[in-house]
């Protein structure tokens, strides 16, 4: 898979969550406040999301202390790399809207 495509917007949201160690609970309700309420995971949903950055490197799980059943993940190097990735698209999606539209308000 091209990791240069374009992050879907929940994909984004929980990587952005991942740049401290979190739990799944953690994840959903960063991603909800910072997207002002666009992104509501669902527990499915993300667990699956997260398996999918984990095969893919861009995320990893964290050693779960014994007895615990909390699963941290954390963003790995090759996460940033793409997250920063989307970030410079993002501009530049802003940047061409911005001229040719202009301050059209």
């Amino acid at each position: 898979m091209n990791e240069n495509l374009a992050l879907t917007e929940t994909t984004y949201y929980i990587l952005l969550s991942l740049y401290k160690p979190q739990h799944g609970y953690g994840i959903m309700q960063q991603a909800e406040e910072l997207s002002k309420g666009r992104i509501r995971l669902a527990a499915g949903t993300l667990y699956g999301a997260l398996n999918t950055m984990c095969e893919k490197g861009w995320i990893t799980l964290l050693p779960v202390e014994e007895g615990s059943r909390k699963k941290e993940y954390k963003i790995t190097g090759r996460g940033v790399s793409i997250l920063k990735s989307e970030i410079e698209r993002l501009r530049e999606l802003v940047y061409n809207g911005d001229l040719i539209v202009g301050g059209e308000k």
